[in-house]
């Protein structure tokens, strides 16, 4: 083994206290010293202004500014950064605005966007002036109230001192109006035809042409009805006056009417050839009576009539017949008609009556009355065999039974006791109504 002495054992030792030193004082330098906080003390502080928005658009605005240190970028509502503090486009909310430094220091503030539209309450009124079909004679006359300094766009246009907007067609119109704060209201106005309003009716009446072909003496009389001011023009002719237009032949023809507002209506007519127009036909009657105890009736018209030729006859509508003579008529009031060689027709009416007693009947029931007629005889509820001579009719029946009983027996057998038989005056009235005819009318 190596042997050492004192000093070099010394020496050795110093060594290694010299080494533990150098590695302590290694061992502290490795330890980074505390990094200083660069926004200690640094207070940011975010202002703003704010431009309010209106109701349902974007169009609000905040423009932020810091304080507190220098070299701001901004965000809004955890957006990108920039340089500028200005955020247009802005809706009705609360947003967030954060200011920072390049060296990262920031600063918050919150800020509103109001609506004060909100809060209003315009309505926007309007009279709206139609037009015609094919034209641009319409106007809007709008007013706003809510609120004041109102300016007014049609369809979206530039905006104008006054609502009233002319020259327009038939169609759908939207006013906005837009007050001192910027705050809009619509409203949609429509202009329609002002003839689609209107019912506008033509009535008339026809005057045929005739009594010859191709005449010219049809007329047409019409008035319109619905709305006022009208003029008429038949077919494609000159519009006039009035509605009523002559000279016409027979065809079809369009009467049109015609507003102040130039609002139309046509009406249809026809003329057609009427072989009667112009004639003046004439109709008369001679009436015969009827004997109401005939067995059937007796009555009878004879129709006369004139201003043309080649008439025939009718009664009560019924079918017509070459004769003018109608008999077998009972008492009444009848319908008599002649129709000429042009189906033109007359029309009338003719009576015939009861007719009366005849001389010779009217002294027979004098005398039946007088000496017949006589309550527990021939009257009463139980007339003696059944007939009762107060009744004219019942007198024309039993003729043959009179005369059986006044004229044949011998002597007279009528009237019975307690009167006296006829006198022989009486029965020759009884006789000479016999030999006339024994009928009412005798």
């Amino acid at each position: 083994m190596k042997k050492y002495n004192k000093i070099s054992y010394l020496l050795i030792g110093f060594m290694l206290s010299g080494l533990s030193l150098i590695n302590s004082c290694s061992k502290g330098d490795k330890t980074p010293a505390p990094t200083p906080n660069p926004c200690a003390g640094i207070n940011i502080t975010v202002t703003a202004t704010v431009t309010n928005t209106t109701t349902g658009q974007s169009v609000g605005a905040i423009t932020a500014s810091a304080s507190g240190s220098s070299s701001f970028t901004y965000n809004i509502n955890g957006g990108a950064f920039q340089a500028s503090g200005s955020f247009t486009g802005l809706a009705a909310g609360t947003y967030t605005v954060i200011a920072k430094t390049a060296a990262g220091c920031t600063g918050t503030n919150s800020f509103t966007v109001n609506d004060p539209c909100s809060i209003k309450n315009i309505t926007v009124t309007g009279t709206v002036v139609n037009t015609i079909l094919g034209t641009a004679n319409g106007s809007i006359t709008a007013t706003a109230a809510g609120s004041t300094g109102f300016t007014y766009s049609l369809n979206g246009g530039a905006f104008q001192a006054l609502g009233t907007f002319t020259g327009l067609a038939i169609g759908a119109y939207t006013v906005t109006a837009k007050d001192f704060e910027g705050c809009l209201k619509t409203q949609t106005f429509n202009v329609v035809d002002i003839c689609s309003t209107k019912t506008i009716t033509i009535n008339g009446t026809v005057i045929n042409a005739g009594p010859s072909a191709g005449a010219a003496n049809g007329s047409i009389t019409s008035s319109a009805s619905g709305s006022t001011g009208f003029s008429y023009q038949l077919n494609s002719g000159l519009f006039q006056g009035t509605g009523n237009f002559t000279g016409l032949t027979a065809g079809a023809y369009t009467v049109t009417a015609k507003d102040l507002d130039g609002c139309i209506k046509a009406q249809a007519f026809t003329i057609t050839f009427d072989p009667c127009f112009g004639k003046t036909l004439t109709l008369s009657a001679t009436t015969t009576s009827t004997d109401k105890c005939a067995p059937s009736a007796t009555g009878s018209v004879t129709i006369t009539a004139g201003g043309s030729a080649g008439f025939t006859y009718s009664l009560n509508s019924g079918a017509y017949q070459a004769s003018n003579m109608f008999t077998g008529l009972a008492a009444g009031t009848y319908t008599i008609a002649a129709k000429d060689v042009d189906g033109c027709i007359k029309t009338s009416n003719a009576t015939v009556n009861p007719a009366a007693a005849g001389l010779n009947f009217s002294a027979v029931k004098a005398v039946l009355q007088a000496n017949c007629a006589l309550s527990g005889c021939h009257s009463g509820a139980s007339p003696t065999g059944g007939l009762d001579f107060t009744l004219d009719c019942t007198i024309v029946g039993a003729w043959d039974r009179i005369k059986a009983r006044a004229i044949d027996a011998n002597p007279s057998i009528m009237p019975p006791v307690p009167n006296a038989p006829l006198n022989n005056a009486d029965k020759q009235k009884i006789l000479d109504w016999i030999t006339a005819g024994h009928r009412y009318v005798d």
